[in-house]
């Protein structure tokens, strides 16, 4: 898939540590409402492209577009306002707030107009069922992933970079997030980039898978 195809992605991106080439024009693009695989052993680059994609590194070679812009030279901050979200392997959470004063801060931080129905309804999307007074850092870890998948609900994604969701999950939680994942690719027209090494979830979710070896697609 070509940039002029797809909502978001890359095209010839490569970065280098020292001497060494971690990406090697590595291009591709994602659409709304499909999900897009990405695996590839351990050292591949899968973290480092979605360190460039969200604008945390800077690519030494190749674009980052969105919507048919180039924003490759675009802040992290300013990549968030225009419709990009990601997620991260560990679900960090503020322990000492509560899930209510949780997303009262994302409200505030991502979206200060959004009130508190449309909190309620990201909690739906995210299928988290816990009491608003409970702290956040008593959840357990999928329930710490349903809130800060909430918390970026509110911002109204249009693309979406999930990086190892599954990770510490167990078989039965793996397939309530496949459909949490989908309903939110398929309702909401959402553009998914997801790195997982559980094949169980890629099977089932997956529109399209991109394999990232050494650097290369």
């Amino acid at each position: 898939m070509t940039q002029g195809e797809g909502i978001f992605g890359c095209q010839g991106i490569g970065i280098s540590f020292g001497n060494r080439a971690i990406l090697k024009d590595v291009s591709l693009a994602v659409s709304p409402g499909e999900v897009l695989g990405l695996v590839g052993p351990n050292g591949a680059g899968k973290t480092s492209l979605f360190e460039i994609l969200c604008g945390r590194y800077t690519a030494s070679a190749g674009e980052v577009f969105m919507e048919g812009h180039d924003i490759t030279r675009m802040a992290v901050h300013d990549r968030a306002r225009a419709g990009l979200a990601r997620t991260y392997q560990s679900p960090v959470v503020p322990g000492a707030l509560t899930i209510g004063e949780t997303l009262r801060a994302a409200r505030y931080a991502y979206a200060p107009y959004k009130t508190r129905m449309e909190a309620e309804w990201a909690c739906h999307l995210a299928n988290l069922r816990q009491p608003w007074d409970r702290l956040a850092g008593s959840l357990d870890t999928f329930d710490r992933r349903k809130l800060l998948l909430a918390c970026l609900l509110l911002r109204k994604p249009k693309v979406l970079l999930l990086d190892e969701p599954a990770s510490g999950l167990i078989n039965s939680e793996i397939d309530e997030l496949d459909l949490i994942i989908r309903r939110l690719v398929d309702e909401y027209r959402i553009a998914a980039i997801l790195i997982e090494h559980r094949l169980e979830l890629l099977s089932a979710i997956a529109d399209r898978t991109v394999v990232l070896d050494m650097g290369e697609v």
